[in-house]
């Protein structure tokens, strides 16, 4: 857990440690008192479309980082049946932030993981989500990221999730 600058824990109002570091829009923490990207709130119950467009309107900003907690969140409150979709959405979000990053492996194990999650939905995906292009743009990227080697810009990158 990191300090802040007066060496004290950072913590959220009911006392539970949290990192209070600004981060930038691939959540990298950045030093204290540099502006950063405002963070997600936690735990946030939204309905699925309000997720979608949320996600959706963070990717195109290029802070997949971000979208993948509105991913999360979507996955530990969203209906049982729906959790694991949710849950390789957040993959795929965090593969593309790797994969912003310069991580390459990761980025593309993430993508690839998120890619069998979602592939592996069955029924009628929430909120008009588009299951079998987001599968394509995944192991696409994933591919793409092993042959080049070099972060991608996330924002020109981003799927359409509908």
């Amino acid at each position: 857990m990191s300090t802040s600058r007066d060496g004290e824990r950072d913590r959220d109002q009911e006392g539970r440690a949290r990192n209070a570091r600004p981060r930038d829009g691939l959540g990298r923490p950045l030093p204290y008192g540099t502006p950063g990207v405002e963070r997600q709130p936690e735990g946030v119950v939204r309905t699925a479309a309000q997720s979608v467009a949320e996600a959706q309107a963070l990717l195109d900003a290029g802070q997949p980082f971000h979208a993948h907690e509105v991913f999360e969140d979507a996955w530990k409150s969203g209906p049982e049946g729906e959790r694991g979709l949710w849950r390789a959405l957040a993959q795929t979000a965090v593969g593309l932030t790797h994969a912003a990053r310069g991580n390459a492996t990761g980025g593309a194990r993430l993508l690839r993981r998120g890619a069998e999650g979602i592939a592996a939905w069955q029924g009628v995906a929430p909120a008009g989500l588009d299951t079998a292009a987001l599968v394509r743009w995944a192991q696409g990227l994933a591919d793409e990221v092993e042959r080049a080697g070099e972060p991608v810009d996330a924002a020109s990158v981003a799927p359409r999730l509908s």
